[in-house]
């Protein structure tokens, strides 16, 4: 048996991932836009300056959009999934909407998939809006680490950084199917 080295999933992501207004969910002039950004840094609290966030979500109502053509964007439909590379500094961000609860009654949040050098695969991770409803993850975690899957509500949207390893690493998820 032959083995071959690891490979990473960057840094390569400027060369072709990135598209024309795929941080814009809904356009920045909507009327329910908000912005939802951060700064990816790794453990040293350095940035990340080519890391990649993919975004899923609900849409204002608790529904997950199914429509199809995610890459065009047209202005008005809502496709619930965006794309963001990070700038020199770290600096991330999307314009969207308000995500609502995809179950009456839990805590509404955003899916967050990162991709940036070193790292051997994607980390899935969830930003979620401050506020007092249940959730099941939330719950099974210790204050000080539920802390990082919280988005903050600032001026100008929603902040969420993204901390890679280190003192507030941001608590990343696993799914049963994700190993290959």
């Amino acid at each position: 048996m032959t083995f071959a080295p690891g490979q990473t999933v960057g840094p390569f992501f400027h060369l072709g991932l990135p598209f024309e207004g795929g941080n814009l969910l809904v356009p920045a002039g909507h009327p329910e836009a908000v912005r939802l950004h951060g700064r990816v840094v790794d453990g040293e609290g350095a940035a990340v300056p080519d890391a990649l966030i993919e975004l899923w979500q609900a849409d204002s109502t608790g529904r997950v959009p199914r429509e199809t053509g995610s890459f065009h964007r047209d202005g008005f439909t809502f496709t619930g999934w965006g794309r963001a590379q990070t700038d020199g500094d770290g600096h991330y961000w999307f314009s969207t909407l308000i995500p609502g609860p995809a179950r009456p009654g839990r805590r509404p949040f955003f899916a967050l998939t990162v991709f940036a050098r070193g790292l051997t695969d994607r980390l899935f991770t969830r930003a979620y809006l401050p506020g007092d409803e249940p959730d099941a993850l939330l719950g099974g975690l210790p204050p000080d680490r539920r802390a990082t899957l919280i988005t903050t509500r600032e001026p100008r949207g929603l902040l969420f950084d993204i901390h890679l390893q280190g003192e507030g690493e941001t608590v990343f998820l696993s799914y049963p199917r994700q190993a290959r």
